[in-house]
């Protein structure tokens, strides 16, 4: 891709302007998706945190649910943080009964494995694609993955003791996936790689 691409930020709830600072740092064009014609002029997308079961619903009222899974399907990278996780799952665990996803990620992801609000953490998660040493990974009610199919790349597990080796970081092609949140370390390395995805470098 030679143009500047243009990278949206599903913008349903969670941390839209977060994201969209670390992107705009990145020399990118950032734009917030609320509907399709908005999805249309993306080139790729991030699915920030937030609460899973409620960006689906919003998903389903907004009609972006079904264009969301045709672009994925037909290449349009995507990376979701936390909740974003979730919403790039094939399957879920622990979710409501009417829960759906985007999908497109061959794993399953079980919601809030580790815990609730309060027990938030930060902890330093060794990204395989990332240069520089550990990332400092926040973790706000977060997933985790519980398996993954053939085609996914392990790119992060957590250190221990309690929950040492559960996957944290994702990619399939060009979907990626988090549990944890990059967009409020100060750390752009993950979404220089998700830029550098959109860009067809990575």
């Amino acid at each position: 891709m030679t143009h500047r691409p243009t990278i949206g930020v599903l913008a349903l709830q969670g941390d839209v302007a977060e994201h969209q600072r670390v992107l705009d740092t990145l020399g990118v064009h950032t734009a917030k998706v609320l509907s399709p014609e908005h999805l249309d002029t993306v080139d790729g997308l991030v699915i920030p945190g937030g609460e899973s079961t409620t960006m689906s619903k919003l998903a389903v009222r907004y009609g972006l649910l079904e264009p969301l899974r045709k672009r994925v399907r037909a290449g349009m990278p995507a990376y979701g943080t936390c909740a974003g996780m979730i919403m790039l799952a094939d399957r879920i665990l622990g979710g409501t009964a009417d829960q759906e996803t985007i999908g497109g990620i061959d794993m399953t992801v079980r919601r809030n494995a580790f815990g609730r609000q309060t027990e938030s953490f930060e902890t330093g998660v060794r990204i395989d694609a990332l240069d520089g040493g550990p990332f400092d990974a926040v973790f706000i009610r977060a997933p985790w993955v519980e398996a993954v199919g053939p085609d996914v790349t392990v790119l992060g597990t957590v250190p221990g003791p309690d929950e040492a080796g559960r996957i944290v970081a994702v990619r399939q092609g060009g979907l990626m996936a988090t549990s944890f949140h990059p967009e409020l370390t100060g750390d752009a390395r993950i979404h220089r790689l998700f830029v550098d995805i959109v860009k067809g470098h990575a």
